[in-house]
């Protein structure tokens, strides 16, 4: 059994003992040092939490204790019944609620759940607040409310067609555009909130040929739910089959998109982000971008190509956002088909995504592999590096950092070496000896040479 306690949330497996998983009394206990966490910020007013879960097994025991445990604290709830993370956190300022908390393991397997924390913006937490919900944790000095000032209890099913609503009323959605393409789509959406997300805004958007695939919400997973290529054959093979013109992959939660070319073949999750920021650049000549400093180059090449600047924050949306901010980035997000867009809201949304995607589709006029094609053609080799206990990863990093001073040197998250337009990304894990290295070049064998390459220097500098 599995528990992981990180700042912007609580993951973990369910069942098993307390302590060593997501039990019942590790969702009460975390849930309460959020509850209190947030009545320690707004003391001078009432505490209102939004609260949504995707279609997870788990999702409606996590949510009753959550709930339950929100009132208890004299906190009102305003819970979203099945949700999608996009949707919660753009409920948060509409409801002016002081917080929000997303009941979804993202793309983990059927036996994982976790308490996503959002704050008074509905976006997720930062370090030092998610450091203080964790010592709130650890010291139990909780307080609950007397009886007379318990929170109140209120659900609420339609604001889902409110995010799509201001979603079809952003100016880079042209409706009639697509409805003129005529597409026939197929949708993967895992048997989570996708299955209904997705179909209801494909509809929204004017697409009547829908084939759905997986789309019944009830947390069944019938592959591995993280949308990566290995994982998206059954729709890869819809497709072809209905001769769809696209094929659309989301995670439980619906913040990452990932999409099939009409002919099978993915379009990539690296290149969902690429395509979409090439859309709204056209209406935003000059505007900024950022993604993570493991994400494709191919973002920073279309940036620059429209006059703009690209920048690169550290791995995890949150600090994604943080950077966009700093920027004033028009759009941003993260190689694993998240997409950001700050007119909405400062999280990634794949129907956000979606709805970009197929007006720039029917705008252009061809096929998606013909859009895929137009792209700077770049290829990302994962790998890592297990090193013993007593191996002082730091030191390795910054030999490496030394060996290569003379190529452009990133140190924000780890080391990152550019070659011209070739990178080598090397991050430490926080809990284990691993180092994971990430390359990037035009293919994927040179990729994998750079990857050895910098292994073979962490192997030498080990010995000496």
């Amino acid at each position: 059994m599995t528990l992981i306690k990180s700042i912007s949330g609580i993951r973990g497996t369910i069942g098993g003992k307390a302590g060593d998983g997501l039990s019942p009394l590790d969702i009460v206990k975390f849930s309460s040092a959020y509850g209190c966490w947030l009545l320690k910020r707004n003391e001078d007013q009432k505490t209102t939490v939004i609260i949504g879960r995707d279609a997870r097994i788990s999702g409606p025991m996590v949510n009753q204790l959550v709930c339950g445990t929100l009132t208890g604290l004299g906190i009102d709830v305003i819970d979203l019944g099945l949700s999608t993370t996009p949707t919660v956190e753009m409920a948060v300022p509409h409801y002016k609620a002081q917080g929000g908390i997303i009941l979804t393991a993202s793309h983990n397997p059927k036996q994982w759940n976790a308490l996503k924390l959002l704050n008074e913006l509905g976006e997720f937490i930062n370090d030092a607040d998610g450091k203080e919900v964790l010592s709130l944790a650890e010291s139990m000095d909780l307080e609950y409310a007397q009886v007379t000032a318990l929170g109140t209890y209120t659900q609420t099913g339609n604001f889902l067609e409110e995010h799509i609503e201001k979603i079809l009323a952003l100016p880079y959605v042209d409706k009639k555009a697509i409805e003129a393409r005529k597409f026939k789509i197929a949708v993967d959406a895992v048997n989570s909130t996708g299955g209904i997300a997705v179909p209801m805004l494909l509809k929204a958007l004017g697409i009547t040929e829908i084939v759905e695939l997986y789309c019944e919400p009830d947390g069944n997973f019938p592959h591995n739910p993280e949308p990566l290529p290995e994982n998206l054959r059954d729709l890869s093979k819809a497709v072809t089959k209905n001769k769809a013109d696209l094929g659309i992959s989301v995670d439980p939660d619906v913040d990452r998109l990932a999409l099939v070319c009409e002919d099978g073949e993915m379009f990539g999750e690296e290149y969902t982000l690429v395509a979409v920021a090439d859309y709204v650049l056209q209406y935003n000549k000059g505007g900024n971008t950022v993604s993570n400093l493991s994400s494709t180059r191919a973002l920073r090449d279309v940036t620059e190509k429209m006059k703009g600047k690209y920048n690169a924050a550290a791995v995890g949306e949150v600090n994604v956002v943080t950077k966009m901010k700093e920027t004033n980035a028009i759009i941003g997000g993260e190689g694993n088909g998240g997409v950001i867009l700050p007119e909405l809201h400062y999280g990634r949304d794949a129907l956000a995504g979606v709805a970009i995607f197929l007006t720039h589709l029917a705008k252009y006029g061809k096929s998606v592999s013909m859009l895929r094609a137009s792209y700077p053609d770049y290829h990302i080799s994962k790998n890592k590096i297990e090193l013993t206990p007593e191996i002082d990863v730091d030191k390795v990093l910054e030999q490496v950092k030394d060996k290569y001073k003379n190529q452009p040197v990133n140190t924000i998250d780890g080391v990152k070496i550019e070659f011209d337009k070739e990178w080598v990304h090397l991050r430490k894990s926080n809990t284990e000896p691993i180092i994971r290295i990430y390359s990037e070049s035009k293919s994927m064998s040179t990729a994998e040479n750079l990857a050895n390459k910098i292994i073979q220097d962490i192997r030498e500098f080990i010995k000496g």
